[in-house]
């Protein structure tokens, strides 16, 4: 089974309230803006300068907030969703 057939399994319930924010002030300034190259639901996005981010299908892993403050600018503010929101992973 190809990684984005097990990935089309998994659930999301989600929250009006986002549980990862951006800083677009910090982000403007990062020079690299690893996030688009190092989120493996690939969630952001560059457009005219910007930096866009896409909640809603998040796999909670984490990486963006670790790549963001090791090689980034310190931009993404993560948390993991309110109880009972998030993923919910339905193989492996």
């Amino acid at each position: 089974m190809r990684i984005e057939d097990k990935l089309a399994l998994n659930v999301f319930e989600l929250d009006k309230e986002a549980h990862i924010t951006v800083d677009e002030a910090r982000c403007e300034k990062c020079r690299d803006k690893p996030c688009l190259r190092c989120c493996p639901a690939v969630l952001y996005r560059l457009e005219d300068g910007r930096i866009f981010f896409n909640y809603e299908g998040c796999l909670e892993c984490g990486t963006c907030l670790i790549i963001c403050h090791n090689y980034g600018n310190g931009g993404v503010n993560w948390n993991y969703p309110r109880g009972g929101f998030g993923i919910y992973y339905r193989y492996g």
